[in-house]
């Protein structure tokens, strides 16, 4: 739901909840299938995560634009001009992408001859999630989560605390 550009740190800690929120899926998906040595198409389950990448913002485009250098135009000595700030784009839908992917690092060789998933020599392979690296994603995912979900709440109050002026 997009909420207006006057209230853009409300989609920008929205955005933030959303990533990660699927982070946390991903990452329980990922210890849910820890020991799945064959999957329908009888490889491994393969470790999956989230890729997050920013596009350039507004407001590196109007630097890059302006050669890195912003004119100051004053009217006499010592007086600055009022420009009234120009209300940013949608900038959390547009600049911010998240695209799941699968690791593909290979799991460790275990020599289990008894299992049903074993090779002609003996060998399985296992899956490439390791338990402790998962563990310390979702702790983190959960710190961001929690930092977003603080971001957002301030954001609210101080709306709130707005309209009571």
């Amino acid at each position: 739901m997009k909420i207006g550009p006057s209230f853009s740190g409300f989609d920008i800690s929205a955005k933030g909840l959303s990533v990660q929120r699927k982070r946390m899926n991903l990452i329980a998906e990922n210890i849910a299938n820890a020991d799945v040595t064959k999957t329908a198409d009888g490889q491994p389950y393969k470790r999956k995560f989230l890729e997050i990448t920013a596009s350039k913002n507004q407001f590196a485009d109007s630097l890059a634009s302006e050669g890195n250098t912003l004119p100051l135009n004053v009217t006499e000595a010592g007086h600055i001009p009022f420009q009234a700030p120009t209300p940013l784009a949608n900038t959390t839908d547009k600049n911010i992408n998240v695209n799941e992917v699968t690791d593909k690092k290979q799991g460790n060789i275990v020599y289990m001859p008894e299992s049903p998933d074993a090779n002609a020599d003996g060998y399985v392979e296992e899956s490439n999630v390791n338990i402790v690296t998962e563990m310390v994603d979702m702790i983190s995912a959960t710190r961001s989560y929690e930092a977003n979900l603080t971001a957002l709440n301030s954001s609210k109050q101080l709306s709130k605390d707005s309209l009571e002026i």
